[in-house]
């Protein structure tokens, strides 16, 4: 038979053994938790940092497409300049479809 000393020794070893395991698994638990946290974190700051990066492609795009606006304005205001009638319009034809030289010289 045990004694009261063997005895008590076992219950202080298990214990000591059961407490350890819900530590163990405890720290575990918060490891896994600290973990979760610190992504969770690190994915919104990149989310943050991407709206923020489109956010200025936005501006940027909205300031080309005004300045190609503006300088299409200007286009249309300025006055078309008269060149007349291109020379090919004008000029003679031969049946071989080459231009007929303007005055021949013999």
């Amino acid at each position: 038979m045990i004694g009261k000393f063997e005895s008590n020794k076992d219950l202080v070893q298990e214990l000591t053994s059961s407490g350890a395991r819900r530590v163990g698994n405890i720290a575990a638990i918060i490891t896994g938790t600290v973990v979760e946290v610190a992504r969770e974190i690190g994915e919104f700051v990149t989310d943050a940092i991407e709206m923020n990066e489109a956010a200025a492609a936005a501006r940027r795009d909205a300031a080309a497409d005004a300045e190609v606006a503006e300088s299409a304005e200007d286009l249309d205001a300025a006055p078309a300049a008269d060149l007349g009638e291109p020379a090919w319009l004008t000029e003679p034809v031969s049946e071989a479809g080459e231009p007929k030289p303007a005055t021949e010289q013999r």
